[in-house]
């Protein structure tokens, strides 16, 4: 009897073990893995597509935890009419849970080389440098938007007025690496 005993709560480690760690999964390690690859046609998507293999991987994981979260039965959930419209919404509100919980991320809205063919960063900043100002420039977005649809906003109006976030941008260049924005007005021959 004791020994049946002693043995009960190593038959849990091993059956929690088994499981994954997390006695709420459902989904096995296969259905993981498929709905972890369908993600990455979402690869391609702005705030995606500069993140290293790593950090796609990480932001895979969560979608798929919350998405087994939400819908423990795997094979109900594919069947289910407007899967994947489920998927792209998880995709989307994760992408925004990210940029609010870390406005650091700019890297990824403003992605360095973009910036350098702007002219508003010079060529050649090593990764420290890089950090410094995607640090700045987030603290200055932070400062002057106080929600995170008052920034989006400012940057869909980025492609028509850029003075606003072209300003921040500017501050942190030339606080940073004395580097000032020039802008050139394009001039044509008559």
């Amino acid at each position: 009897m004791k020994k049946i005993l002693l043995c009960l709560p190593v038959l849990a480690l091993f059956a929690f073990a088994i499981t994954g760690c997390n006695p709420n999964r459902q989904w096995n390690q296969t259905e993981r893995k498929a709905m972890r690859e369908s993600l990455n046609e979402y690869r391609d998507m702005v705030y995606l597509n500069d993140l290293t293999d790593a950090e796609y991987t990480l932001f895979a994981d969560e979608v798929a935890d919350d998405l087994e979260a939400s819908y423990p039965v795997y094979a109900t959930f594919i069947q289910m009419p407007g899967a994947e419209d489920t998927v792209e919404v998880v995709v989307i509100e994760t992408i925004v849970d990210e940029l609010n919980a870390d406005m650091h991320n700019m890297r990824h809205i403003y992605p360095y080389p973009y910036l350098v063919a702007e002219g508003i960063l010079p060529a050649g900043l090593d990764h420290s440098e890089q950090r410094q100002f995607y640090n700045c420039f987030a603290a200055r977005v932070n400062a002057n938007y106080l929600t995170l649809d008052q920034f989006f906003n400012a940057v869909l109006a980025d492609t028509t007025d850029r003075s606003q976030i072209r300003r921040l941008e500017n501050q942190c260049a030339q606080e940073l690496f004395n580097w000032t924005f020039v802008e050139v007005e394009e001039v044509t021959a008559d």
